[in-house]
């Protein structure tokens, strides 16, 4: 009993004893974690102290250098600005110095001007004096004393003055003459103008003649879809990778091939794409039309007009007088009046917007009533170009009254210009009047939407709105056409009046 007593006495005093070894190792691990702990503190503090102090010692070298140099670019600025500075005193001084020269010029020139008329107004004192003197003694005024000197003289050498006039005259007659016609050469030989005279078709080049069943298409309906829309007549004969355009006006043969030529391009040639091509082809056509009037202007010197002026002026360039196309003419007019008005002493800038606008009514001759120079007039007063260039070019075909120089020398260029050799044809102009005729007559009916003179003028065909028109009245409106045109026209051969109707439904899927 003792035995187990003593044992776990013992056994508890262990127990206590390893208790108090293990919380001492315990206390002395945790000891030295501490210690290490505040050593790897106080490591990184003192590190990051190190480190704070370098980047502050990079910042305020860093600082000190900017300071440097912005203390550098101060005084280098100052010293730029002493320079100029210097110079601007300098420059002072050099403009007070010729502002003293100029004033004591101005002050020796107001001298001499004073001076001068001081002198003059003493000469004409004197002159006064002594023609009051000589009026004292010879008893008679000026005006008197020169009349009956004039008259003694005329009584005395009466005739050898009417001799000597009646030569001067003679010679100033034919000096005259052949001054007039030096002027008229030398303009006529400085303006080189080439002829050009528009016929009435236009060649358009195929790739390969296969090209030409695609443009007439199934059962021909592309090469109708053609005609239809742009009022051509398009021929496809036996020559090789040739195809003919045929119509009285420049436009739609433009108009045509410029449609043909993106067919090709595109490869795709079909009635829906012709009509699309046909509008773009329009499009095109104005912008040319734009641009030729510009061109004009540009070549002729004679400046900017109002943009619609320059539009019809530059409708001009596909229309023809005579065979002569009519923009071509105005330049050359509006080149060869400025040179006559040089010679002449008139004004040039007048007479070349004169020439140059003169056929300005023809632009739109075949749309509104009157001669071409009444329209003309009307269109030019419309948009306030200067009246002398109005009177300028009303009278080149004698209907207004020669009011001014300029006007005579337009007259004179539109005589130069179209009497030159091979520059006009009368049969042409006959024959386009007589398609032009047609048309005219076509459209002035009710319900009429396009018409066209094609087969040189054996075949008139006539669109009219289907809404409008229908079959029955058709019929009957091609009857009343012809026999119009019977009444009113003189032709060789028959004319096939040809009204056409045509319905669309269209609708669209959405």
């Amino acid at each position: 009993m003792e035995l187990s007593t003593t044992t776990i006495i013992l056994a508890i005093l262990a127990l206590a004893a390893g208790m108090g070894l293990g919380y001492l190792i315990r206390r002395l691990i945790a000891d030295s974690r501490i210690r290490s702990a505040e050593s790897k503190a106080q490591n990184i503090l003192n590190e990051a102290k190190s480190k704070s102090q370098d980047l502050l010692l990079e910042v305020k070298n860093k600082s000190l250098k900017i300071l440097e140099e912005s203390k550098q670019e101060g005084q280098e600025r100052n010293a730029q600005l002493l320079r100029i500075e210097k110079m601007l005193s300098k420059k002072e001084a050099e403009l007070e110095t010729q502002t003293k020269y100029l004033e004591k010029d101005r002050q020796n020139l107001k001298e001499k001007t004073e001076s001068i008329t001081k002198n003059q107004l003493e000469i004409e004192e004197v002159r006064k004096k002594q023609i009051a003197e000589l009026e004292k003694i010879s008893g008679l005024e000026k005006e008197e004393a020169l009349k009956e000197m004039y008259a003694k003289v005329e009584i005395e050498y009466k005739d050898d003055l009417y001799q000597k006039v009646k030569k001067l005259e003679d010679n100033n007659r034919e000096s005259l003459d052949k001054k007039a016609k030096e002027i008229m050469t030398t303009a006529i030989q400085r303006y080189a103008g080439s002829h050009i005279s528009d016929v009435t078709t236009t060649v358009v080049s195929l790739p390969s003649d296969e090209l030409k069943g695609k443009i007439i298409g199934k059962e021909g309906r592309n090469i109708k879809t053609i005609e239809r829309m742009t009022g051509v007549d398009v021929i496809i004969d036996d020559t090789p990778e040739t195809l003919i355009l045929s119509s009285f006006d420049p436009i739609r043969r433009h108009t045509a091939k410029l449609v043909l030529e993106k067919l090709i391009a595109d490869g795709r040639i079909h009635p829906a794409k012709i009509e699309e091509f046909v509008e773009k082809a329009k499009i095109e056509i104005n912008e040319k039309i734009r641009e030729a009037g510009e061109a004009a202007l540009y070549e002729t010197g004679v400046g900017p007009v109002d943009p619609k002026l320059t539009f019809l002026l530059g409708r001009l360039a596909f229309r023809t007088s005579f065979g002569q196309n009519v923009l071509i003419h105005s330049i050359e007019m509006s080149h060869v009046a400025g040179l006559l008005a040089q010679e002449l002493g008139a004004d040039v800038s007048v007479t070349k917007k004169g020439a140059l606008f003169h056929d300005i009514g023809k632009a739109v001759d075949h749309e509104v009533q009157g001669t071409h120079v009444e329209i003309g007039r009307k269109i030019l007063q419309k948009f306030n170009v200067d009246e002398r260039v109005v009177l300028a070019m009303q009278s080149h075909h004698d209907e207004y009254p020669y009011l001014t120089l300029e006007s005579r020398i337009v007259q004179a260029a539109d005589a130069i210009s179209a009497a030159r050799p091979g520059a006009r044809r009368d049969t042409v102009e006959i024959y386009l009047k007589r398609l032009e005729d047609l048309e005219r007559i076509a459209s002035s009916f009710d319900g009429v939407e396009k018409s066209y003179a094609i087969q040189a003028g054996r075949e008139l065909r006539i669109f009219v709105t289907p809404t409008k028109i229908d079959d029955l009245t058709a019929m009957k409106m091609a009857k009343d056409i012809a026999k119009r045109i019977e009444e009113e026209m003189k032709y060789p051969g028959e004319i096939r009046v040809n009204v056409i109707r045509e319905t669309r439904a269209i609708e669209y899927a959405k």
